[in-house]
C-alpha cells in the first residue's frame, strides 16, 4: 500500500526539516508539502530537502490547503494519507503506528491525541484557554456523535483512501473548521474513528490561532454539529453530509 504524508504548510521554514527528520525511515513512500503562500523560506527549504512541493499563488486558508493536499494525494495513488503539520507541534515518530492500524483494518481514520492529563497538556505549552475549549468541545462532540475520542481537535490525522474518496470534503470550509467538518462527515458516513497518544508540544514556532479565531472556530464547530443533527433527523438536507454523487 502506498503511504503518502501531506504537510499543509504556512511559514514553516524553521520547523519543516525537524518534522521531516523525525519521521521513521521507510514508513512513508512520499511526502508532499503544500505551501499556502508563505512569507518565509518554507518552499526553498522543502525543495532542498527533496520534498514534492505545490505552492498556492495566494493565501487560501488552512482548509483550502488540505483540499489541495488530498486532491493531489489521490491523484498520486495514495492508499493511506497522513496529514502532519510541519510546525513540529506533533510527534512524527508515531507515524508508523498510525499507518499500521489503518493497514490492519482496525480504524479508517486516526487522530493524534495530545491530551492524556491536564498537567501534561499544560506542561507541554498548550495555553490554558485552548485546553479548556478543547476539553469542552471534545466532550460535546463525543456526546452528540456517540464517540469516545480523547481529542477531536488534533491536526495529526491519518485517512484511508476510501475515506477520502467517500467524504465530500471539497464542500467544506477553507478555514480552520475544515477539520471538524471532516471529522463529523467521516462519522456520518459510517467510518471507524480512533486515536493514539502523542506528546503535547507547543513551541514559539508552532502555528496557533489567537483567542478571537478560537471563538469563531468553536462556534463554527457547534454550528456544524447542529446542522448534522438536523440532517440526521431529516429536518433539513445539508450538502456536507450528502454523498458526492448527489
Amino acid at each position: 500500500m502506498k503511504v503518502l504524508a501531506v504537510f499543509p504548510a504556512y511559514n514553516a521554514e524553521k520547523t519543516v526539516e525537524r518534522t521531516l527528520r523525525d519521521i521513521p525511515p521507510g514508513c512513508v513512500d512520499e511526502i508532499l508539502l503544500v505551501d499556502d503562500a508563505s512569507q518565509d523560506g518554507t518552499v526553498a527549504v522543502a525543495e532542498r530537502l527533496g520534498l514534492s512541493v505545490i505552492r498556492h499563488d495566494r493565501n487560501r486558508g488552512y482548509g483550502a490547503n488540505q483540499k489541495t493536499c488530498y486532491r493531489e494525494a489521490l491523484r498520486r495513488g495514495a492508499d493511506i494519507v497522513i496529514m502532519l503539520h510541519p510546525d513540529y507541534q506533533y510527534d512524527p515518530r508515531v507515524t508508523p503506528l498510525m499507518t499500521d492500524l489503518l493497514i490492519l483494518g482496525i480504524c479508517d481514520v486516526l487522530f493524534g491525541n495530545r491530551i492524556r492529563t491536564r498537567r501534561e497538556a499544560l506542561a507541554g505549552g498548550m495555553p490554558a484557554y485552548k485546553y479548556v475549549f478543547n476539553r469542552l468541545l471534545t466532550l460535546f462532540e463525543n456526546l452528540v456523535l456517540g464517540l469516545n475520542l480523547g481529542e477531536t481537535h488534533s491536526g495529526y490525522r491519518a485517512y484511508t483512501r476510501k475515506v477520502l474518496e467517500t467524504v465530500p470534503w471539497e464542500r467544506n470550509s477553507n478555514d480552520f473548521v475544515f477539520d471538524q467538518q471532516f471529522l463529523i462527515q467521516a462519522h456520518a458516513f459510517g467510518f471507524r474513528l480512533g486515536d493514539i497518544p502523542v506528546p503535547t508540544r507547543y513551541g514559539w514556532e508552532s502555528s496557533s490561532i489567537n483567542f478571537h479565531r478560537s471563538i469563531v472556530y468553536g462556534l463554527a464547530t457547534l454550528w456544524t454539529l447542529f446542522r448534522w443533527i438536523l440532517h440526521r433527523g431529516k429536518i433539513i438536507s445539508c450538502p456536507l453530509f450528502e454523498p458526492k454523487s448527489s
